[in-house]
């Protein structure tokens, strides 16, 4: 064979390649509203930068027939590529291909750019569109979940990575999203669960639809395995170029600073009157974040998910933060078992990146109730504990207004190691609410008194103005400053560069245990 006939051959199996099931599956992939594999990657990332590996690997499989259906990259796509001119490793698992099913080949394909984003310190995104394991091929299916499940761990907290569910996601499966940092649904054809409608018809008798059972709706709101809920696949691809322009590329990186033309010095003459003087009154936390961030830049992480804790990335001064801050407007911004595992992991994840954190706190305490009781606040509200405490990247509290009890220590305090903390003259950092205090401490007295309503209210008024104000806490050096509101994006950033050379360190062990 020459070598013309040798570049025909080339171009030959190539097309077959890029191809994958067919013109037939293609049209078929695209009247259900869903980008190609190929067409994902071109969208996802820089033009001409994807460069692509095991174009011509095929499955091995000769039960039931497999043999006849061999198709070159066996229904998933790998390679590397730039955003926005940084480097990242990529998978795109192709439905037209036996139903992007995994096989022991495609896991090895998939495992293979794992390895080498470790090895690179390049961050990792999968394009999830896949029917699960390939039943022919029995346990080698499994074993190939396996190999990248493991590699999923190994690789957390060292590379950034990012899961989009394109299209089914289910059984096994779902267990390598899981383990990654953030995982991307659209409303159009994202769905995953552990066992589908029918199981779950067989097993227990109850009639569900995939939607309900595990639409983008479900995971982003009640479930909160999905962080990112889009309209689309083209936002989603969008939205992974936006969240990674936050995120350095491994744990020994910072975080990539933008140029900002958004003053330092910035007032906020809003934020010295956005806070009601009813301490039961809400009001938006959004208002204070728009207001202090790099152009009012704030990018949500989990929105539809526990929202009196609201967690997302923004930039002072260009340089990236996580901020954490407390939501008045939904359950009065108090602490839940929900809320606690999302703000947890949020922290554990810049933590593990080098991102700073910025606190807004503004909580009266842990919700009560048997549901919360029962379903193991005091474990979940522990992580989040546990989280702060345990992070060492920079950290800087703002106290807002209320600051109570064991919430106070748990959302960034100074004796978990807040490097700083400021309050803003209408704090209130106290054990518990006025009326509570007041009927404990006064428990005797209000019995012995000729009219208990009125006493007690008069001892609230005392009690409010001797506790109810951050001065106490300033007196005793649990806060650093109390700053006027309007200087609060100042304020941040000249502490933010007065910690970046900050160095501080865990006990050496193998890992702390986390009450999971």
């Amino acid at each position: 064979m020459g070598e013309i006939e040798k570049l025909k051959l080339l171009e030959k199996k190539l097309k077959l390649a890029r191809i994958g099931g067919g013109e037939k599956k293609i049209e078929a992939q695209h009247q259900k509203g869903k980008l190609t594999a190929r067409e994902r990657i071109a969208l996802l990332v820089d033009s001409e930068s994807f460069e692509e590996f095991d174009a011509f690997v095929l499955h091995r499989c000769t039960d039931f027939g497999m043999e006849k259906s061999m198709i070159p990259g066996d229904g998933v796509i790998t390679g590397c590529a730039s955003i926005d001119g940084r480097p990242v490793f990529l998978f795109a698992q192709d439905f037209t291909v036996h139903g992007g099913s995994l096989s022991k080949a495609h896991a090895e394909k998939i495992c293979k750019i794992m390895d080498m984003a470790m090895k690179m310190g390049y961050p990792l995104i999968g394009l999830n569109d896949s029917g699960g394991a390939r039943v022919q091929e029995g346990i080698d299916s499994l074993a190939g979940y396996g190999d990248i499940f493991l590699r999923n761990v190994m690789a957390s907290g060292v590379i950034p990575q990012i899961s989009a569910i394109m299209g089914p996601c289910a059984g096994g499966a779902v267990y390598s999203p899981a383990i990654t940092d953030f995982i991307f649904m659209n409303q159009q054809s994202s769905y995953m669960f552990v066992t589908g409608p029918k199981v779950v018809k067989t097993v227990l008798n109850e009639d569900v639809t995939i939607e309900e059972l595990g639409g983008a709706e479900v995971h982003a709101s009640r479930s909160g395995v999905a962080q990112f809920i889009t309209k689309d696949e083209r936002e989603t691809l969008a939205l992974i170029r936006k969240l990674l322009s936050f995120l350095p590329s491994n744990n020994l990186e910072d975080p990539p600073r933008v140029t900002t033309k958004d003053d330092v010095k910035r007032r906020g003459e809003k934020l010295n009157s956005l806070i009601p003087e009813d301490p039961n009154k809400p009001y938006d936390i959004f208002e204070i974040v728009t207001t202090i961030v790099d152009d009012g830049d704030f990018l949500e992480v989990s929105r539809n998910f526990a929202q009196n804790v609201v967690v997302g990335f923004a930039r002072f001064n260009g340089y990236p933060v996580g901020i954490i801050a407390n939501q008045p407007k939904i359950m009065a911004g108090a602490l839940d078992i929900n809320a606690s595992v999302k703000a947890a992991r949020f922290v554990r994840f810049c933590d593990s990146f080098n991102i700073p954190l910025v606190v807004l706190q503004d909580v009266p305490g842990f919700m009560p109730g048997t549901n919360q009781e029962h379903g193991g606040i005091i474990r979940h509200g522990a992580k989040l504990m546990y989280a702060f405490a345990e992070a060492t990247v920079p950290k800087v509290t703002i106290i807002l207004r209320k600051s109570y009890g064991g919430a106070y220590i748990v959302m960034n305090s100074r004796h978990l190691r807040a490097d700083l903390v400021y309050a803003w003259p209408t704090a209130e950092i106290a054990v518990m609410g006025a009326k509570g205090a007041v009927e404990i401490v006064f428990r005797k007295e209000a019995k012995e008194a000729e009219n208990t309503e009125e006493f007690l209210n008069s001892k609230e008024s005392e009690y409010r103005d001797k506790f109810f104000n951050p001065y106490r806490a300033a007196e005793k050096g649990y806060i650093d400053d109390i700053i006027e509101p309007a200087t609060t994006r100042f304020r941040i950033i000249r502490a933010l560069e007065m910690l970046a050379s900050k160095k501080d360190t865990n006990p050496p062990r193998k890992h702390g245990n986390i009450p999971l």
